[in-house]
């Protein structure tokens, strides 16, 4: 479990899907996006469907994006499903306290 030193007001979960791609190529349009986020921060977490990146709001913001230029550079077509948790006023939950109880 990775511990959170700095303070977590959003968190965003980014599901990349390139439309009309072979399933061989959109794991390498997904990889290359998660390889992405990897070299941006540690404070991530890839599921089956979606990954999710938490920390501060103007960090996070303009790594979604290039996120998805990343992805557009190995798919001419993309989709992205993107859900934002933000709080202006102080924090959100962290990928640990909607987690670690479910975990096995």
């Amino acid at each position: 479990m990775r511990e959170v030193f700095f303070m977590v007001n959003c968190s965003i979960a980014l599901q990349i899907l390139p439309l009309g791609a072979t399933q061989e190529a959109t794991l390498e349009v997904v990889d290359s996006v998660i390889a992405f986020i990897a070299s941006k921060t540690d404070n991530y977490e890839v599921a089956a469907f979606e990954t999710t990146i938490q920390g501060d709001y103007d960090t996070l913001m303009p790594i979604l994006k290039e996120a998805i230029e990343v992805a557009s550079q190995t798919h001419h077509k993309i989709f992205t499903n993107v859900k934002i948790s933000y709080d202006t006023k102080g924090s959100v939950l962290t990928i640990e306290d909607k987690t670690t109880k479910h975990r096995h």
